[in-house]
């Protein structure tokens, strides 16, 4: 009895909706042209406008019989998941450029075939490439038609085309991710490992995919790869009308390795670099000597002698840690005094410390506020604060950026019986400068809190270093006033500052403070001298804020507008990818500074936050700026 092949393309506007192929004999022909046609006319991609039907003799004689590969089956939870299956099986054929051969699936999208390409090389083979290469001329040896009369069985049809492409000569493996949005499906398909189905290449209802013929061999050697995929009749024995028992992938750390793949692709992946010196205006990190733009180190007192001195004298008398915490053991003389020169130098009541700034904002946020609270905070504020919000319960209201008449609106949009406005004094990745008047005044008015966080600005801005309220020559102070000791006092801790009634409020119910060992003697006897030192020295506070402004003149006279009143100077880039390139070739020429990018920035607005200190030199600033100028400007 003669052969045939039945062929059924369906389309819409000329766009591809479906396709199938069957090689029969005449009794099969009715049944299978009505159900080809019931298929297309009932696709998800929609009701084409064209139908073509195509049939063709075949002889006997010239079809060629193959066995079907050997099939397995992975299941994963996520297309993540599935393309790192992709990657390891393209490894096992040796492929050093498995990940660039991934990214090429983005140009198949709109072809009509497969993409023949190179394995090693990465040169596309086919003739026409926009049309592809079309693998026909094939079915399973004998086919029955599905439960539901309309011969779709995207498993038996995938195991059928996979068997003839990976016996065609000089093709190492396909790869195939099915357009059907309905099928998120796809398999990678070798002769040295047989058909790999694996559940989940792509998101559901992505009406996305394609097909990839990895060659190897002589360019010139092509064709006849081509004519076999394209014209030789083949029959594949033994396919399967259901696929094999699934392998679960019972790897409980995918979800990490798929986030960090994740966070690679998008330029915001993270990694830290050693420092094998002091944290000074230069470091030694790497086998290199960097001039340093990136230390929150302002005024270099963690390198200064005295420091060390306190250190070593503070550990030589109560040892190297505390024991406890402060309510029960931890409490040494030096923590007393160091929270009565701090509470004299920020002129309040008291002062209480903390392990780290972050936990001072956490510990003071959640202490004051809880469900029944409003909590007013600048979409600026640092993550700490932010955290704080979060584990408070409180009702957390988003103000624009140190825009006073929007915090003002939204204050008397939502009224509330217990409420604190909470801000950054300097905001740590623009350096930019809470307008704390108005801030004081609004909360005043609404009978709110006011509560700041002064990280960045203590021993940076004001005629002496003092802060914010000096910077402004304010003699009313906010509520509650938050620092730390590891940036221009060059220790280590948070702290706050208020009435008594504040920090005896946040020793019986801030559990940061209440259930953490406290700080060790070294750091407190380091911070304290710091401390005096600020005080009684202010000409570095000077020297500072002549440097950063020295900066922002060099950065200018480059063409680079940034203007800032603290000791961080920021450079806006935009892209995350340019701004890792940027800090990158910057290291190589021994300047270190980092580049900012999501989520500590909004996507897209990636910047070089430039971090200056008092003992820069001019030179060094002004080579660091030309420099950074140079790839500001490159693309």
């Amino acid at each position: 009895m003669p052969l045939y092949s039945l062929k059924m393309r369906a389309s819409k506007s000329a766009e591809h909706i479906s396709g199938a192929e069957k090689i029969l004999n005449e009794k099969e022909l009715d049944t299978n042209i009505m159900a080809l046609v019931q298929r297309a006319l009932h696709h998800t991609k929609g009701q084409p406008d064209l139908i073509n039907i195509k049939i063709e003799t075949v002889d006997a004689q010239k079809i060629e019989y193959i066995d079907a590969l050997p099939i397995s089956s992975i299941d994963v939870d996520s297309p993540a998941q599935g393309q790192n299956i992709l990657l390891e099986y393209l490894k096992k054929l040796g492929l050093r450029n498995s990940s660039s051969i991934i990214k090429k699936f983005k140009e198949t999208y709109a072809m009509r075939g497969a993409m023949l390409l190179n394995a090693d090389t990465l040169e596309r083979l086919e003739p026409n490439l926009d049309r592809g290469i079309r693998a026909t001329y094939m079915d399973a040896e004998h086919t029955a038609l599905t439960d539901n009369g309309c011969c779709k069985n995207h498993f038996q049809e995938a195991v059928i085309l996979a068997s003839k492409v990976a016996n065609a000569p000089n093709i190492i493996a396909e790869i195939c991710i099915s357009d059907d949005p309905d099928y998120v499906t796809g398999y990678i398909a070798s002769k040295k490992f047989g058909y790999v189905r694996i559940t989940k290449l792509k998101k559901d209802a992505c009406p996305y995919g394609g097909r990839i013929f990895l060659y190897r061999g002589r360019s010139g050697d092509k064709y006849e790869c081509i004519d076999y995929l394209e014209k030789q009749h083949v029959l594949v024995r033994s396919v399967p009308s259901a696929p094999a028992k699934k392998i679960k992938e019972a790897d409980p750390w995918q979800f990490v390795r798929d986030d960090l793949q994740e966070r690679k692709e998008s330029f915001i992946y993270r990694e830290m670099k050693e420092m094998h010196s002091a944290q000074c205006s230069h470091v030694y990190s790497n086998g290199r000597d960097l001039l340093m733009l990136a230390s929150n180190n302002y005024l270099n007192l963690s390198n200064d002698p005295r420091t060390k001195r306190a250190a070593q004298k503070a550990t030589e008398q109560f040892g190297t840690g505390s024991g406890g915490s402060r309510l029960l053991t931890g409490t040494l003389p030096l923590h007393t005094v160091l929270e009565k020169n701090i509470a004299n130098y920020k002129n309040t009541e008291a002062a209480l410390l903390y392990n780290t700034g972050y936990m001072a904002n956490v510990g003071i946020i959640t202490a004051l506020c809880d469900k029944n609270s409003v909590i007013f905070s600048d979409e600026y504020n640092h993550a700490s604060i932010i955290d704080g919000c979060r584990l408070s319960r409180a009702r957390t209201v988003i103000y624009r950026h140190n825009d006073m008449t929007d915090l003002a609106d939204k204050i008397r949009k939502t009224p509330c019986s217990r409420g604190l406005i909470v801000t950054d004094a300097v905001f740590s990745m623009d350096g930019d400068i809470a307008f704390l008047p108005d801030i004081l005044e609004t909360a005043k008015k609404n009978h709110l809190l006011c509560m700041v966080d002064e990280a960045h600005s203590t021993g940076v801005i004001g005629k002496t270093g003092h802060g914010i309220c000096e910077y402004f020559g304010l003699t009313a102070q906010p509520d509650i006033i938050m620092g730390t000791m590891s940036k221009a006092l060059g220790s280590e801790g948070g702290y706050v500052c208020g009435s008594r009634l504040l920090i005896d409020e946040l020793c019986n119910k801030s559990r940061s403070f209440i259930f953490s060992t406290s700080l060790s003697p070294a750091v407190i006897a380091a911070a304290d001298e710091a401390l005096r030192i600020l005080a009684a020295e202010p000409q570095h506070v000077k020297q500072l804020q002549n440097n950063v402004q020295y900066f922002c003149d060099c950065l200018k006279k480059n063409g680079i507008y940034s203007h800032s009143d603290s000791a961080i100077v920021p450079i806006n880039i935009g892209d995350e990818k340019h701004s890792m390139q940027i800090a990158q070739k910057l290291f190589e020429h021994n300047i270190f500074i980092l580049a900012i990018r999501y989520p500590t920035v909004k996507k897209g607005k990636a910047l070089l936050r430039a971090a200056i200190m008092a003992t820069h030199t001019e030179q060094e600033l002004h080579h660091a700026a030309d420099i950074i100028a140079r790839y500001v400007d490159e693309k």
